[in-house]
């Protein structure tokens, strides 16, 4: 059986027209002379390709006020990564003083992201689409989503360094550390978690006001 599909709101397309515009502009900021072009391209490739997806899918699918809002947090994200490389963003400079780390954290910042938000992405199709019954196991398959999407991701990162050799430096963006991919995958884990634990009532009550059923979830 077919699920009925929730009606945007009528502000939703301003919303969403008004934060593209400003994501466009981002993006253009932060092409404007990056630190090295071939790690802008491949750090903002998801959000070129994630605006027209949205786009596409906002009347038939239209997501949560709370997804939108974290897709476009995570895609700052990946544009200021993209900009400066993440072994090089200031911010990342100023926390490792405050916290006394040898190395740029800010990998780290976006990779906890890469958890936090598809685990609300992944919790919403599944919950929407009724695809998984019952808490606890929601919880399992999100986690497991989103830690196969962090090790394609560090998968990607390989086949870029092998297939570009030295320019893939500054993408994979290890810092001299021999264990950078599996604490990358670990802060992809911790965003999940903490992204389950802080936000789902709120997912759940929004998903309510748009009028999705939840009735036998």
């Amino acid at each position: 059986m077919e699920l009925p599909t929730p009606a945007p709101a009528p502000y939703q397309g301003r919303v969403l027209a008004g934060a593209s515009v400003l994501m466009v502009v981002l993006l253009a900021v932060s092409g404007v002379r990056p630190y090295d072009r071939t790690t802008w391209m491949l750090e903002v490739f998801p959000v070129v390709l994630g605006l027209p997806i949205l786009w596409a899918t906002h009347r038939r699918f239209p997501l949560t006020p709370l997804l939108y809002v974290l897709l476009f947090a995570h895609a700052i994200v990946l544009m200021v990564g993209g900009k400066y490389t993440y072994a090089r963003v200031p911010l990342g400079f100023e926390l490792a003083k405050i916290l006394g780390m040898a190395r740029n954290p800010y990998d780290k910042i976006g990779h906890f992201f890469q958890g936090f938000v598809p685990a609300i992405i992944a919790r919403e199709i599944l919950i929407r689409g009724r695809h998984v019954r019952g808490d606890k196991m929601r919880v399992y398959v999100v986690l497991s989503i989103v830690l196969a999407i962090s090790a394609t991701y560090e998968l990607f990162e390989w086949a870029s360094a092998v297939t570009l050799g030295q320019g893939a430096d500054e993408f994979l963006g290890t810092q001299g550390d021999p264990w950078d991919t599996q604490s990358d995958m670990f802060f992809a884990a911790i965003g999940s978690v903490t992204a389950l634990l802080l936000l789902s009532r709120l997912h759940d009550r929004l998903m309510v006001r748009m009028g999705i059923d939840r009735s036998g979830d």
